[in-house]
């Protein structure tokens, strides 16, 4: 069954050459260091979690070669998706703000590469 763009917040995954599993934790993180991207994910490792405030993977949809388990999607969920996907489509030639905070990749963490 192929899904969507933007899996729902506790779906866990396997990226494209990962060894770990991973638990998407949001969506539209800008790296730190390089404001001009923007990943349609970011996450941590399954089942570890976040275990500190500075790791955080980024990652994109097109990476995600399996789905175990899918997390929560109720109504709540889906009018957000709809506020996201809306947002997205209306500032897609945007440039990124070079003031955005976002959360900084790990890179002691060799289970993806982007």
């Amino acid at each position: 069954m192929k899904y969507e763009k933007y899996l729902p917040i506790g779906t866990v995954v396997l990226l494209k050459e990962g060894k770990k599993r991973v638990m998407i934790t949001g969506f539209c993180t800008i790296p730190k260091e390089d404001n001009s991207k923007i990943f349609d994910y970011n996450g941590c490792l399954y089942p570890e979690g976040i275990l500190s405030s500075e790791q955080s993977l980024l990652f994109n949809h097109d990476q995600i070669v399996k789905i175990f388990h899918l997390g929560l999607s109720d109504d709540e969920d889906k009018e957000f998706k709809k506020k996201l996907n809306a947002f997205i489509q209306e500032n897609k030639n945007s440039t990124i703000p070079s003031t955005t905070t976002s959360v900084q990749e790990n890179n002691d963490i060799d289970t993806l590469e982007i």
